[in-house]
């Protein structure tokens, strides 16, 4: 049994070294391909040297935001879903599924469409309209009860679909509402686009992705106790109402931030946490395992919305493309359960 555990154990870190390995890759590909081509070398003798060079605004300005984004909100949106399906005990319970990046959405079109506001100030409404509408699900769902029995993560789900289809029905009256001249800006947001990424809010989202994530792997052993049940984890003396706040707290930093820089990528979280388990296995939390898996998704996509396809796309469409296909298979799957159950 002893074995048994070291054996995982070794086979999990080797994977998460391979995936990390991947991830470099993907970045160092973004980095030196595009319509001028630059070594390895000479990139990071660009971005070490403090005298202007040749390539330098391309290499400086244009790609280096650009992959430091995409690295970034990959890893935040791929441990905020799989904290959220892990913790609601549901594949389905993604923050692009269950309202939580609808909520971040809502204000910053309004912000572009209504106070024709952008950038920095797009981000921060964004960030607080994505606490408050996350908070008001968590409450209307039981969460805020003391006791922790009565929290109930179908419910949240089911709450969470029916305020992003409510939130998704704003924006599209805000759009068909507004002058055609300002849906581009809008649309490009929604979209999830890495294009009009700037290097200013990328120390906030490092920041917030190095405190949450390190919360969130402080927590983990304690979700895996509860994803065994409520009494058995209140028998093992964990408090699960305080641990599922505090990792809620933590996955909608993640969530909120990441969707701030660079708008709703969808799937992202929706596809980490699953392909990360068919990789590493069930025995483990694996959430950087999530965290690396998000950002393969978002700089594979990226690296085929600009170079693989006759016309140029936004990252969230190609991400979109790939998750439809296994939200419709889980679908049937969950259904085809409930089927024969009954």
């Amino acid at each position: 049994m002893r074995k048994g555990y070291f054996f995982r154990r070794r086979k999990y870190v080797i994977i998460c070294i391979i995936l990390c390995l991947l991830v470099t890759c993907l970045c160092l590909f973004e980095m030196s391909y595009g319509k001028t081509t630059y070594s390895i070398p000479y990139i990071f003798k660009v971005l070490g040297s403090s005298q202007a060079m040749e390539g330098d605004f391309t290499i400086r300005t244009l790609r280096f935001p650009r992959v430091l984004a995409g690295l970034l909100t990959g890893m935040a949106f791929g441990m905020a879903g799989n904290t959220f399906q892990k913790l609601l005990r549901n594949p389905l319970a993604s923050p692009d599924i269950i309202g939580v990046t609808s909520g971040a959405s809502v204000a910053a079109v309004f912000g572009i469409l209504v106070l024709g506001i952008s950038g920095t100030a797009v981000s921060l409404m964004a960030v607080i309209s994505g606490f408050a509408v996350t908070c008001f699900i968590y409450m209307a769902s039981g969460g805020s009860r003391h006791n922790g029995l009565h929290f109930n993560g179908g419910r949240l789900i089911l709450i969470g679909i029916g305020v992003q289809a409510f939130l998704n029905a704003i924006i599209s009256w805000m759009l068909l509402k507004t002058s055609e001249y300002n849906v581009a800006a809008a649309l490009r947001w929604l979209s999830g686009n890495l294009n009009d990424v700037s290097m200013e809010r990328i120390p906030i989202l490092g920041f917030i992705l190095a405190v949450a994530g390190t919360g969130i792997l402080l927590l983990n052993r304690q979700l895996q106790v509860m994803q065994l049940g409520e009494e058995f984890s209140y028998s093992l003396g964990t408090k699960p109402e305080t641990v599922r706040l505090l990792l809620m707290l933590c996955a909608l930093f993640l969530t909120a931030f990441a969707t701030a820089v660079s708008g709703p990528i969808a799937s992202v979280a929706f596809l980490s946490g699953p392909i990360a388990r068919r990789v590493t296995g069930d025995g483990r939390g694996n959430m950087m395992a999530s965290a690396f898996t998000g950002a393969i998704l978002v700089l594979l996509a990226d690296i085929v919305g600009q170079y693989a396809l006759p016309a140029r796309y936004p990252v969230g469409v190609i991400t979109g493309i790939m998750g439809a296909p296994y939200l419709l298979i889980l679908l049937l799957r969950m259904n085809g359960k409930g089927v024969s159950e009954s």
